[in-house]
């Protein structure tokens, strides 16, 4: 296997981790009327300041440093860009619930597409992923399995990763807040390339060998924790005795393993590091680099990932961007009830469509977000005066990129709503 191959199942096995907590994550709140109940009172201001604005209650016109539609801050609102936060909320509950992975790649692109800075694109994300794990997440269930050194060491490493995310995002958005989104839009495009073109050749390799596949993504990464072992770099660090050591998977394996609280807040400061640069949440790396990296059983992994999910996102979403005026809570609230509604109609689709068609449309999707800042940049870089562009040609490549996410994310939403609705009688009876 190829070392991009291997570090494509590294980012695979990290999206689908991630699904699946937060697939957890939204029935835990679904099935408790507890938190319905929070919820609701959380989202009814939200939803009553939407009503009276479409019914053309509006404040007026602001002056732009204040807030007008084109101010970099404080955002602009609108019962219309509500009603959009939680369409794309809506989108990426879908396609996490259908294909069991990556969902949350398309949340901070589509805010920005929707005309939301950057900044604020990854703020606001970092608090609807903590918002979600505060009412969601069941702790106790799972503190069994921690590490508490593991979770220490990582929690340390982490916290050092988003305070320099963090200030990076805040640095480059005060200098020039066009060079802030030029940044975060070229992270997105290297990553949404690199995942989308493998999941795309993935997709059309079992499309020509007519493999009978699963719909989620971790059927196929499955293999990838079991084929790692204790070999390779796992060995190495935990054959290294450099001070302090932590024990772990003692209840696995005789007498424990251990492994240098050095490497563990390494690996922690990059997963923080990443999560308040692209707003995604902390636990898209955390799986994958336990288990890859470190050596750490699936078993120990999952206490600690829920643990780091709730701190990172906590951490980055409070100290370094809502302090500074840096989330959207309405986009929040949306993308919250949004999300809640789709990943439990795309969990329930998979069981009456194929799983080659969703791993198509997963592999469309996060090509058609590599596309849509691909398409931006250019008009980012002639802002910047890094190229020489015309503004009409800049603004021609913008729009048709994003009409390219928007159509291909929308024709999914719409399909598997579709599939839900007219196979109701089989779900029904599946439920």
């Amino acid at each position: 296997m190829s070392k991009m191959r291997r570090l494509y199942n590294m980012f695979l096995l990290a999206s689908v981790a991630h699904a699946k907590w937060d697939y957890e994550t939204s029935m835990n709140i679904i099935n408790d009327k507890k938190r319905l109940r929070i919820l609701g009172l959380m989202l009814a201001p939200v939803v009553l300041v939407s009503i009276a604005l479409a019914a053309g209650e509006s404040a007026g016109e602001l002056p732009a440093i204040l807030g007008g539609k084109h101010a970099y801050s404080p955002a602009y609102y609108t019962g219309f860009i509500f009603a959009v936060s939680i369409a794309i909320g809506l989108c990426a509950g879908l396609i996490t619930g259908a294909i069991g992975a990556g969902g949350g790649f398309i949340i901070t692109p589509a805010l920005m597409s929707a005309g939301i800075k950057g900044i604020l694109a990854v703020g606001t994300d970092l608090f609807h992923i903590f918002a979600k794990a505060i009412m969601g997440t069941v702790v106790h269930k799972k503190l069994g399995n921690v590490s508490v050194g593991l979770a220490v060491a990582f929690l340390v490493g982490s916290g050092l990763g988003v305070t320099g995310g963090g200030v990076i995002n805040r640095t480059l958005y005060e200098s020039n807040p066009i060079l802030s989104d030029t940044f975060i839009s070229v992270v997105y495009v290297v990553l949404l390339g690199f995942l989308g073109i493998y999941a795309m050749v993935d997709f059309l390799r079992l499309s020509r060998s007519g493999e009978d596949v699963g719909a989620h993504a971790g059927e196929s990464a499955h293999g990838a924790e079991a084929a790692s072992g204790e070999k390779g770099l796992p060995a190495k660090l935990q054959s290294a005795k450099l001070p302090p050591l932590i024990a772990f998977d003692e209840d696995l394996v005789p007498g424990g393993k251990k492994i240098s609280g050095v490497f563990v807040a390494l690996c922690g400061a990059v997963v923080g590091f990443v999560a308040a640069i692209m707003g995604v949440g902390g636990g898209f790396l955390t799986f994958p680099m336990f288990v890859y990296i470190l050596g750490v059983s699936s078993f120990t992994t999952v206490g600690t990932d829920i643990l780091q999910i709730i701190f990172t996102a906590g951490y980055a979403a409070i100290a370094q961007y809502a302090i500074y005026g840096f989330i959207f809570y309405t986009l929040a609230m949306g993308m919250l009830l949004g999300s809640l509604i789709g990943i439990q109609v795309g969990a329930l689709t998979t069981k009456v469509v194929k799983g080659i068609y969703i791993r198509g449309f997963y592999a469309m999707a996060v090509l058609a977000g590599f596309i849509n800042r691909l398409f931006a940049l250019p008009g980012k870089l002639g802002e910047l005066e890094v190229i020489s562009i015309s503004k009409p040609v800049a603004s021609t490549l913008t729009m048709l990129g994003n009409w390219a996410f928007f159509i291909v994310v929308g024709v999914f939403a719409v399909w598997v709503i579709g599939k839900f609705f007219g196979n109701m009688k089989v779900l029904r009876g599946e439920v």
